[in-house]
């Protein structure tokens, strides 16, 4: 379940702006990076910390754990030893493709316009 941007149950308030959840969804500086390299292919958390080298453990770990709790986020776990684990969009995930598609074009435009 989404969290809630105001920190209430959602019955608790009457109307909750579309745009301001989409936000809280996909809040902070590696959930839209995180989200568009599993846009990709399924990773691993080592593969994931690769492609985001300046990223903290703790923090691509909490990144990850919020954007399961969201569903956006599949994360696999199998029972190998050592312990193997998998990242991957969920149909809702998936479903934030087009948006990512829609912000590269935006972010070409923008760029094109600043030079």
């Amino acid at each position: 379940m989404a969290r809630n941007w105001i920190g209430e149950p959602p019955e608790q308030h009457k109307e909750v702006c579309p745009v301001t959840q989409t936000q809280e969804i996909i809040a902070g500086k590696w959930k839209i990076i995180l989200l568009w390299h599993l846009s990709i292919e399924t990773r691993r958390f080592n593969e994931l910390q690769k492609l985001l080298p300046d990223i903290s453990k703790g923090i691509l770990t909490r990144q990850l754990r919020e954007l399961e709790e969201d569903q956006m986020v599949h994360r696999e776990v199998y029972k190998e030893v050592p312990p193997k684990v998998e990242y991957s969009l969920t149909p809702l995930g998936q479903s934030f493709i087009p948006i990512l598609h829609s912000m590269g074009e935006w972010s070409k435009k923008y760029l094109k316009n600043q030079i």
